[in-house]
C-alpha cells in the first residue's frame, strides 16, 4: 500500500507530498468555496505544467517568424496553453480517478477524494474545450486544422499507461503541439526548424516526465500501470541522460536551420548545465527529489525562450 500515517515505510516521500499540497493550496483557497475543487481539477494551483506547455510555443513563435510576435498571437497561445493543459488534466483525472485514490501523491485530487462528482468534472471539461474552441476563431485555417488533430490525441493519452510503457513519449508529442502550431500560424507552413524544435521538446519531456514518473513508480508497479520509470528501473539515469542529449542536439539543429545568431547557442550552455544538474541529483531508488527536479525544468523553458529572443535581435 502507498505510504500513509499508519504505514511509515516511505516517510520522507509522504512528508514531501503533504508539504507540496499545502504549498499550493493558497491559490485555490483564494477562490469561493464551490470553485476550489474545480481549480484543483484544472491544476490552476499547479501552474508548472502550463508554463512547460507555453514557453516552447512562445519560443517557436519567435524562431519561426524571426520577429517579435504580435500581442494577439501571444494572448491566443497563452490562453490555449492554459486551457488545453487544464483540459488534459481533467481528462486524466476522469480516467484515473480510481487509481488516483490509491496513490499518496494524487489521493487528494477532487475526483479521487469525492469533492467533485464525475458529472461535474465532465461539465468542467466541456466548458474548457468550448473556450479553447473560441480561440480557434483567431487562428489561420491551417493552424485550426492542426489544432483539431491534437484533440483526439489529448483524449487518448490517459489510457496509454494501461497498454504501453511509453505514455511519456506520446505526451511529449501532444504537450508540445503548440510548437508546430506556432510555425504554421506565423509562416503558413511547418518549417524544418520548428520540427527540430518540437522533436527536442519531445525528448526534453521524455526526460523530465520520466523523472516525474519515478515519484510514483512503486505505486504504479503495485497497480499494474506502465511508464518509462517502470520500464527503465535502475537504468533510468542513463535513459534520461540520452533523452537530454537528444534534446540539446535537436535544439542546436533548430537554431542552425533557422539561421539564428550565436546568442541562441550561448544560451543553450546554461540549459545543458541545468539538465546535467538534474541528472546528477537523480537516483532511481530515491523518489523524494523527483518532483522538485521536474519543476526545475521551468528554468530550462525560460532559457530556451530567452535564447530565441536573443536570436532575433
Amino acid at each position: 500500500m502507498p505510504a500513509s500515517p499508519n504505514n511509515p515505510s516511505q516517510p520522507p516521500r509522504a512528508t514531501a507530498d503533504l508539504n507540496d499540497i499545502r504549498a499550493h493550496d493558497w491559490v485555490s483557497a483564494r477562490l469561493p468555496g464551490p470553485w476550489q475543487a474545480y481549480a484543483r481539477l484544472m491544476r490552476l494551483d499547479r501552474p508548472i505544467g502550463t508554463w512547460l506547455t507555453l514557453l516552447p510555443a512562445l519560443a517557436s513563435l519567435l524562431l519561426s517568424a524571426g520577429r517579435v510576435p504580435q500581442a494577439t498571437e501571444v494572448l491566443v497561445f497563452s490562453l490555449g496553453a492554459l486551457l488545453m493543459r487544464s483540459a488534459g488534466c481533467s481528462i486524466n483525472d476522469i480516467f484515473d480517478r480510481r487509481f488516483d485514490a490509491q496513490v499518496n501523491r494524487t489521493r487528494e485530487r477532487p475526483l479521487a477524494n469525492g469533492s467533485l462528482s464525475l458529472g461535474q468534472a465532465l461539465t468542467c471539461l466541456v466548458v474548457q474545450l468550448l473556450l479553447a474552441a473560441v480561440l480557434l476563431l483567431f487562428l489561420q485555417p491551417l493552424t485550426v486544422l492542426l489544432a483539431l488533430c491534437c484533440v483526439p490525441l489529448t483524449l487518448l493519452y490517459p489510457l496509454l499507461k494501461r497498454f504501453t510503457h511509453w505514455p511519456q513519449a506520446f505526451l511529449g508529442a501532444v504537450f508540445n503541439w503548440g510548437v508546430l502550431m506556432a510555425s504554421v500560424e506565423t509562416t503558413g507552413r511547418l518549417q524544418p526548424s520548428a520540427l527540430a524544435l518540437w522533436l527536442g521538446c519531445l525528448f526534453w519531456q521524455l526526460g523530465y516526465d520520466t523523472l516525474y514518473a519515478y515519484s510514483d513508480r512503486a505505486d504504479d508497479l503495485k497497480m499494474g500501470l506502465r511508464s518509462t520509470a517502470t520500464l527503465f528501473a535502475d537504468r533510468g539515469k542513463a535513459w534520461i541522460g540520452g533523452f537530454y542529449a537528444m534534446t540539446l542536439l535537436c535544439w542546436c539543429t533548430a537554431g542552425v536551420l533557422a539561421g539564428v545568431n550565436p546568442g541562441y547557442f550561448i544560451l543553450l550552455l546554461p540549459v545543458a548545465l541545468s539538465l546535467a544538474y538534474q541528472l546528477d541529483q537523480f537516483h532511481p531508488d530515491n523518489p523524494e527529489p523527483c518532483n522538485n527536479l521536474f519543476r526545475s525544468n521551468c528554468h530550462v523553458g525560460v532559457l530556451l525562450l530567452v535564447g530565441t529572443s536573443v536570436s532575433i535581435v
